[in-house]
């Protein structure tokens, strides 16, 4: 897979053949870890650790204090809360409620309405009782963007994590939410993929504020730019 690292991403950038990437390497479906590889031998080791080192003991505790000072709504109290036995694991918590803090936005040009914060979290994570085929769930989902699906007796008792995209599932080396969400987002680069629109101000922010790639020449809000400004001055 290193040895083909060059042809994947010529393969990959190139919108008319991307759908057979996943055809011409399904060692990505049996084989974990290969996401974070292409990520590294794209943006080096330091880059690529950087969401995993700086996470848990920098940006969460920013965030959960940013959004105990938003207007309080159930959703938002609900990820807060996140003790009980049936919301996601802290981790994960931290990362959905940095969507509250970067709400979709609307798109002047755009036909497709603006939608909640709450609606835009489905895009980032879903959950899958153990037991249940996930065969059967991958007939079901719409095409789109890639997202994280968690597998597991209940949401903060995960057992697998997949990387959903292109109608496949692609098993996650990951053993925790947090690493887990690295990969995902990875999953972007490795296969040169957009984000999704409604998450668009959310993953810059990770991209540019957090892995600190491309900052200056990717477009942000300045809802995002304020946010950093934020996060950092703070630091």
């Amino acid at each position: 897979m290193r040895a083909t690292f060059q042809y994947r991403q010529t393969l990959v950038h190139d919108q008319q053949s991307f759908s057979t990437v996943l055809d011409a390497f399904p060692r990505f479906l049996n084989i974990t870890g290969l996401i974070d590889q292409d990520f590294t031998m794209m943006f080096g080791e330091e880059v690529s650790c950087r969401f995993l080192s700086k996470w848990s003991t920098f940006f969460k505790p920013k965030i959960l204090t940013e959004c105990r000072k938003l207007t309080s709504n159930e959703h938002i109290e609900e990820v807060l809360s996140a003790q009980d036995n049936t919301g996601w694991d802290s981790d994960l918590s931290s990362i959905l409620l940095l969507v509250h803090l970067l709400p979709p936005t609307a798109k002047g040009h755009k036909k497709s309405a603006k939608i909640s914060s709450y609606q835009a979290v489905d895009y980032v994570v879903k959950y899958l009782q153990m037991g249940t085929s996930v065969e059967t769930f991958l007939a079901g989902v719409e095409p789109g963007q890639p997202f994280l699906l968690c597998v597991g007796e209940s949401k903060n008792s995960v057992h697998r994590y997949y990387i959903i995209i292109d109608h496949k599932a692609i098993p996650c080396k990951a053993q925790t939410s947090l690493a887990a969400f690295d990969e995902l987002f990875k999953a972007h680069f490795t296969f040169s993929v957009n984000y999704h629109e409604s998450l668009y101000n959310f993953y810059t922010f990770i991209q540019t504020t957090v892995f600190n790639i491309d900052v200056g020449s990717t477009k942000e809000s300045p809802r995002v730019k304020e946010l950093r400004a934020r996060f950092l001055h703070d630091a």
